[in-house]
């Protein structure tokens, strides 16, 4: 074996099965896609059959290989069928979110819960399932935890989601040094200003759009496919030994004074 062939082994995923929460669209399916390419067997999960069938034809007209997991994670018992009939699973990606745009006022505290139970209980319910089972069963794996860099910063007006991948992040510390005993890596993704979707209402607004040319040293938002390699690196064994981290992906944002 060459080196070369070393290192496309290590950022390989061929034989891995990995489940990636919210994989319908965003930066999920981006996600979801490049574990596929990385020669990983990948689940998509969401809430949405018939998106999640969609994407899975994607993977399979490409001759990749995906299946469709159609169940809520807010659900314990949804999560709890899903993992009992799942078999083994080497890589979990929490990357459900939702974001609620409401300063405190406007902030009822049922509403700041259902923020905090779709960002941050849902993992680790995730998290406990498949882990408890990996270790039971005498494996190791790679649990990714998608944050934000709301986490341990804070923009005015945000104060569930900023609770909530704050919170994250805290837990993927906690996990990881729970875990890594045990053969599992827990680690983070922090992702910036992505022009997905969910921010589609925003990617032509001149005020964003000053923002953005201000703050990010690219002067520009990050394209979803630009989220992909860091999660891959992740559930990859080229990143053995990283564990408790949080990769940032933002294009140089929280660095920029």
């Amino acid at each position: 074996m060459t080196g070369a062939d070393g290192h496309r082994q290590r950022f390989g995923l061929t034989g891995r099965r990995a489940l990636v929460t919210g994989a319908a669209r965003g930066l999920g399916w981006e996600i979801a896609r490049a574990l596929a390419e990385a020669g990983g067997q990948v689940i998509l999960n969401g809430r949405d059959p018939a998106a999640l069938d969609a994407r899975v034809r994607e993977l399979t007209d490409a001759g990749l290989a995906g299946e469709a997991a159609a169940f809520d994670v807010t659900d314990d018992d949804a999560v709890g069928r899903w993992f009992d009939a799942a078999g083994a699973l080497d890589v979990l990606v929490n990357n459900v979110g939702l974001r609620h745009r409401f300063g405190t006022a406007d902030c009822p505290p049922d509403d700041f819960n259902h923020v905090v139970d779709v960002n941050l209980t849902s993992a680790y319910r995730m998290a406990r399932r498949w882990a408890v089972g990996r270790i039971a069963a005498g494996r190791g794996g790679s649990l990714i935890n998608i944050t934000s860099i709301a986490g341990p910063r804070a923009r005015p007006g945000d104060p569930a989601y900023t609770a909530a991948k704050g919170g994250l992040e805290a837990l993927t510390r906690s996990l990881a040094v729970e875990m890594a005993p045990k053969g599992i890596r827990c680690n983070a993704v922090a992702p910036g200003y992505f022009a997905t979707e969910a921010n589609e209402q925003w990617l032509d607004d001149p005020k964003v759009q000053a923002f953005v040319e201000a703050r990010i040293p690219f002067k520009r938002w990050g394209a979803p496919g630009e989220i992909a390699g860091a999660a891959v690196f992740l559930a990859s064994d080229a990143s053995s030994f990283v564990n408790g981290h949080v990769l940032v992906v933002d294009g140089g944002m929280t660095v920029n004074f």
